[in-house]
This record gives C-alpha cells, sequence and structure tokens, in this order.
C-alpha cells in the first residue's frame, strides 16, 4: 500500500511538522502560497484562541528541505471568481516562482477553498500541472477518475482515520490524508498525529510516497 500526505499554507507550525516527519522518514507534499510570505514571518490570521503565521521567506528552503513542493496558488483566492489574466497569474507565476525558489519541478496544484470550474483546470492543466488536489472525501482515492480534481481519503483528524488506512491496505491501494498544521493546537492533538506517523512507518506493507509520483506514470 502507498500512502500520501498533503499539508497547506506554509505556516510555521510546519516547522514542527517538518521535523516529526523527517523523524519517521515520512514525505509529504506542502502547498504552499508563495505571493503570501514576506521576508520575516507574519500574522495572518486566529484560528480560535491561536495566531496563525506565515513562514518568513528566507527559512522556507531550509524549512521544506527534502519534501515535495505544490502550488497552492499565488495568494489564496478562490479562483473561480477570478478573470483568465488574473487566474494565469495566480496559477502560473505561483508555480514559476516556487520552482525558482525551490529549484525543483512543481507539478501539483491544491485548490484554494476547494474551489474549482472548468476553466480553472483548464488553466492548472495549461500552466504545467499534472494533478490537482480538492477537499472531496473519496474511498477509493486512486486512480482518480480526473486527475484535476483528486480527493483525499480524510483528514488528519478524522476519527475514522484508521479505518480508511485499513480499507485502503486491504486492497493495496492509497491512502491519502491532509490538513494544516495549525490545526494541531494542543499537545494531545500532536501525539496523536505522532502516533498515525509512526504506525505508518513501522508497518511493512506500507510505503510512503510523494504525490507526483503517483501521477508520474
Amino acid at each position: 500500500m502507498r500512502v500520501v500526505q498533503s499539508w497547506d499554507d506554509g505556516i510555521v507550525d510546519d516547522v514542527r511538522l517538518t521535523e516529526l516527519l523527517r523523524r519517521y522518514g515520512a514525505t509529504a507534499t506542502f502547498n504552499l502560497n508563495p505571493g503570501l510570505h514576506q521576508r520575516q514571518r507574519s500574522f495572518s490570521w486566529r484560528y480560535g484562541d491561536k495566531e496563525v503565521w506565515r513562514l518568513g521567506l528566507d527559512e522556507l528552503v531550509e524549512v521544506y528541505a527534502g519534501f515535495e513542493i505544490a502550488n497552492h496558488s499565488l495568494t489564496h483566492p478562490y479562483l473561480p471568481d477570478l478573470s483568465p489574466m488574473d487566474l494565469e497569474r495566480e496559477v502560473g507565476d505561483s508555480r514559476r516562482w516556487l520552482q525558482d525558489w525551490f529549484q525543483q519541478p512543481v507539478r501539483g496544484f491544491c485548490y484554494p477553498f476547494g474551489g474549482f470550474s472548468p476553466a480553472v483546470k483548464a488553466a492548472i492543466h495549461t500552466a504545467g500541472h499534472i494533478y490537482a488536489r480538492t477537499v472531496a472525501e473519496l474511498d477509493p482515492v486512486f486512480p482518480p477518475a480526473d486527475p484535476l480534481e483528486f480527493g483525499a481519503n480524510c483528514r488528519f483528524a478524522d476519527p475514522a482515520f484508521w479505518t480508511g488506512y485499513e480499507r485502503a491496505k486491504a486492497i493495496n491501494g492509497v491512502f491519502f490524508f491532509w490538513g494544516h498544521s495549525y490545526e494541531l493546537v494542543n499537545e494531545a492533538m500532536w501525539a496523536d498525529l505522532e502516533n498515525k506517523i509512526a504506525g505508518i512507518s513501522a508497518d511493512l506493507a506500507a510505503e510512503w510516497v510523494n504525490l507526483e509520483t503517483l501521477f508520474a506514470g
């Protein structure tokens, strides 16, 4: 069974998350908005009682070293509302910036707010992406009917996480979970995530792979 995970938005909690993933040899894809990062860390919004800060430009390459980077648009707008010119900028310019910063191909896309349309999908494809992730929950997840409407099994904190995992394992399929690290609001949630990552890494029937690897063939 192949296991993939995807995390959004490039926020400061990703520092702890990437350290956790490296500790267990887990791969992951991080979906970034290059137009929203300032030189230094910057406050973005509140998630309940928690302040959410974005990483600074100068630390991005170091924080995400060794991980796959995907495009989450330039500034995280709702893409179906954009003009064709703004859509091309949000999708195409963002991909070019990320490839320049990280010196790796960026072939994946993640729809901000999960929003897409035929015009958005066409722009994603034209810009050079081979898949685009939605927020739809599917089972099984792979192969998708449309690579530009690629869903996931569940969120990382889903109570049915292990149920979905075992279902995918039973058919030697793909298990895909996602989230935002700012959702980890206490030590119990971090411990639960570590238990999941450690458990998957210890499972001889499971293999961590990057999202792009699923579509490379």
